[in-house]
């Protein structure tokens, strides 16, 4: 097939990218190193499939509200504008609240299917080693970029590659877990029965946080000493190091969560937990479940051990222990124009979060975005962004140019990145931020004629 199009990277930004495009008459190659059959693919450090758009941390997409969310808000945009990405999310979604979590093999099956039967998609199955010289192409091979397509893309922008560390939290077997100690509720009641909790009082609390602190970890090379984590996915010990108390503030706060089994003699403090680990649903069949916010690079063999002092998991079998994963992500404010172009070979887009944005939803936004871009460069059209004042105007501004590029660091989508609101009380701030993106994004819509 002739492409007018060529997309390097099967991930969730070049998955969405690909759509958009295909969905507007345009054709496309879309390359994917995984699953290569000339030998020359292989997989990264964190993909555990061939699949387009594996999830390959968390199963969730977070918060679904866009009353009061800024990715909510995000979702709502991409919605309206047919995005691929939620609309497999819909099919493969697991309960989890007000969050949207989905299980990843239906939602990537989902994905692939929807490109695999596209009379203007090709999938190719190919590694990728330098950067096109011409055609109009979008580079979305995300944070763990082949070493080779690295080296050209460091060649074209004349800087070293920015990193820093992502970690992956364990997944456990549902039939594993011991529900006479653990027990099912969301925070507050809210959104239905969706969290598997498993309670600690004070003594498991300190004695659980020592053990993250003292526990072996996976050593870094000597060139990885001075990469930074994000903090948005920091490892659980490194998060206990920072304090003993940082973690009931944070992934193992106990606040919402009433334990109906310690309505007992023998818990006199009554049912309140001192700490709460919770697990949330990682598959369709509920078979699975993840451990949320235990993102950690504790070797395997601690994990097990460790992990299996936390009450209700002592006999846990884990289908996925965590781990730890180097991201690379472009310098973007000085290297790209405000329609990610690549200033110095403005034929190359780039998507996703190798541009710097954070999280599933954010990557596949900007995927979305570089292919309306690439769509109107193509139909001859002028491309205007949508407003500063929506999530996935706020997000580009961040990426493009409103950052400080000396201290450009990932970031997920919040209400920070928003022109602000002076007029608005704090307590219906949210609602204000949201009510105005979603008209402005309305008005948006309309005015650029954009086909859904």
């Amino acid at each position: 097939m002739t492409h007018d199009v060529h997309i390097i990277g099967g991930g969730l930004a070049g998955s969405e990218a690909a759509w958009q495009l295909a969905q507007r008459g345009f054709k496309v190659r879309l390359s994917e190193m995984r699953g290569a059959r000339d030998g020359r693919g292989g997989s990264t450090p964190a993909h555990q499939t061939d699949s387009l758009a594996e999830l390959v941390c968390s199963n969730s997409f977070r918060s679904d509200d866009d009353e009061k969310n800024a990715v909510g808000l995000l979702h709502h945009e991409m919605r309206r504008l047919d995005s691929l990405i939620m609309r497999a999310g819909e099919v493969a979604r697991v309960p989890a609240g007000s969050a949207m979590a989905v299980d990843r093999d239906v939602f990537s099956a989902e994905v692939q299917k929807a490109l695999e039967s596209h009379a203007n998609i090709e999938i190719v199955r190919e590694k990728v080693d330098t950067l096109p010289e011409s055609g109009v192409t979008i580079v979305a091979t995300g944070p763990l970029t082949a070493a080779s397509l690295a080296e050209s893309i460091g060649r074209a922008t004349g800087a070293d590659s920015l990193a820093f560390f992502d970690a992956i939290a364990p997944i456990v077997h549902h039939d594993s877990i011991d529900m006479s100690i653990c027990w099912m509720a969301a925070r507050w009641d809210k959104g239905g029965k969706d969290y598997i909790n498993c309670p600690m009082d004070k003594e498991q609390y300190l004695a659980f946080v020592q053990g993250l602190i003292d526990g072996e970890k996976t050593a870094f090379k000597e060139w990885e000493a001075d990469t930074p984590y994000f903090e948005g996915c920091m490892p659980i010990e490194v998060m206990a190091e920072r304090g003993v108390e940082t973690l009931r503030f944070g992934p193992m706060k106990p606040v919402g969560l009433d334990n109906p089994h310690w309505a007992t003699p023998e818990h006199p403090n009554g049912r309140w937990p001192y700490a709460v680990v919770q697990l949330r649903q990682d598959n369709k069949l509920g078979t699975l479940w993840n451990m949320v916010g235990f993102q950690t690079k504790l070797k395997h063999a601690e994990q097990v051990r460790l992990f299996r002092t936390i009450p209700g998991l002592e006999n846990a079998e884990f289908a996925r222990l965590g781990g730890l994963h180097r991201n690379t992500f472009l310098n973007s404010p000085i290297l790209l124009d405000r329609q990610l172009r690549l200033k110095s070979a403005p034929h190359i887009r780039f998507a996703g979060q190798i541009t710097g944005c954070e999280g599933y939803v954010e990557s596949s936004a900007v995927g979305l975005l570089a292919g309306l871009m690439a769509a109107a460069e193509l139909a001859g059209r002028d491309w205007v962004s949508p407003p500063r004042t929506s999530a996935m105007g706020a997000l580009l501004a961040h990426i493009t140019g409103d950052a400080e590029a000396d201290s450009y660091q990932p970031m997920n989508v919040n209400f920070g990145l928003f022109p602000p609101l002076h007029d608005v009380k704090k307590k219906s701030r949210k609602e204000a931020y949201t009510s105005r993106a979603k008209a402005d994004f309305g008005e948006w819509l309309a005015a650029e004629r954009i086909p859904a």
